[in-house]
């Protein structure tokens, strides 16, 4: 996997980690995943440091690669 594709990744679920439900709705409460098994697909929007990208990224998009998902706390921000 290019280092830019695992930035897209981990940038966009940084994003949807940190964006506040809309309208106040509660975020879907599911059974954790036993260890081994295979992630379930998702789709996030990908970005850049040029912008958003066109298309969103689905986890599928990278299978049979190892994916790392890195999640930073309010990194580089005000908050």
């Amino acid at each position: 996997m290019t280092r830019t594709a695992m930035s897209l990744v981990v940038l966009g679920i940084g994003a949807m980690m940190a964006a506040p439900t809309a309208g106040g709705q509660e975020r879907r409460v599911s059974i954790p995943l036993a260890v081994g098994a295979p992630a379930p697909d998702f789709e996030i929007p990908g970005a850049t440091r040029y912008g958003v990208l066109r298309d969103p990224i689905t986890l599928s998009d990278f299978r049979g690669k190892t994916v790392v998902l890195a999640f930073f706390f309010r990194a580089r921000s005000g908050g």
